[in-house]
């Protein structure tokens, strides 16, 4: 494999833990639904740490965000289950933020899985963890590292096999890149990349353009989201890097997952969504079927 390039320029090395704080409030939410997709017994052990008022969104945010996280969670989990029961042992989870998939998903025990984040998310991170006694259900490799700097390097010199399939997840990550840096993203993520790699991502530019101009947009300039101007559809996007890509309606998703679509979206119909959760395979021996949008 050729050696990989660091990504380039992010909006904000810290603004992440603010939203990722933000995200955990979403699945705590959704942990305590009857209904529940999933549990995360953590994200509150996270909230507690943090203190209320750090942890709490914006009041715009608090109907949206828990319908569109409890979406893309419990979507991505599928997607994550799917892969590694179909064979792939590697899993990476750029700007892994407060996930808590390590310690909650059923993995095998031969599974590695990377969690990246900057310093300051990762250590608030550790802390938490090491004060609930959490177990992790795989071989867990935390790398606190930006991604302004040579996170290939440090996650290939802490394990990663670049000749093997790799799982990566970019969930929430791309709204702290400008369009350049997302390229670069993935000319990297390709670099790593063995036939049969799987990638999955959020993908909404439409969408986090219409909430940057809305009343509730001032707090996303806060913390950091760039609202980039990427390809209006993340297909042929993803091609260009080499990537067989799916892209799932967001809206459906919440509709089959029985959550009501997030409010900026709420006069949309399913398939008109600018909102997606993307996967993708690069093409190879080592195929994995795509998840079902169902």
């Amino acid at each position: 494999m050729e050696p990989a390039q660091t990504v380039g320029h992010v909006i904000s090395s810290r603004s992440p833990s603010t939203t990722a704080l933000w995200v955990a409030w979403a699945r705590a939410v959704e942990h305590r639904r009857p209904d529940r997709l999933f549990a995360d017994d953590l994200a509150a052990a996270f909230l507690a740490a943090a203190g209320a008022e750090a942890g709490t969104p914006p009041a715009e945010f608090r109907e949206a965000l828990p319908a569109a996280v409890a979406t893309r969670t419990a979507f991505f989990d599928e997607h994550l289950r799917s892969v590694t029961v179909g064979g792939i042992r590697q899993v990476v989870l750029l700007g892994a933020g407060l996930d808590t998939r390590a310690f909650r998903l059923p993995w095998s025990a031969e599974t590695s899985l990377y969690e990246l984040d900057t310093p300051e998310v990762l250590a608030f991170k550790e802390s938490v963890l090491a004060r609930q006694g959490a177990a992790a259900k795989c071989r867990r490799t935390p790398l606190a590292i930006d991604l302004t700097d040579d996170w290939p390097a440090a996650l290939c010199a802490a394990g990663l096999d670049p000749g093997q399939p790799v799982a990566w997840l970019a969930e929430g990550l791309l709204p702290y890149l400008e369009v350049e840096a997302a390229d670069r993203l993935l000319t990297a993520i390709g670099r790593l990349s063995a036939p049969g790699s799987t990638l999955a991502l959020t993908y909404n530019p439409g969408a986090l353009r219409a909430l940057g101009s809305a009343p509730g947009g001032r707090h996303l300039d806060r913390v950091g989201v760039a609202h980039p101007a990427l390809p209006g559809h993340p297909e042929p996007w993803l091609a260009r890097h080499g990537w067989q890509a799916h892209a799932h309606d967001l809206i459906h998703q919440a509709v089959v997952h029985r959550r009501v679509p997030a409010a900026a979206m709420e006069h949309a119909s399913p398939g008109t969504s600018t909102c997606w959760l993307v996967t993708a395979t690069i093409p190879g021996q080592q195929s994995h079927p795509q998840r079902p949008s169902r």
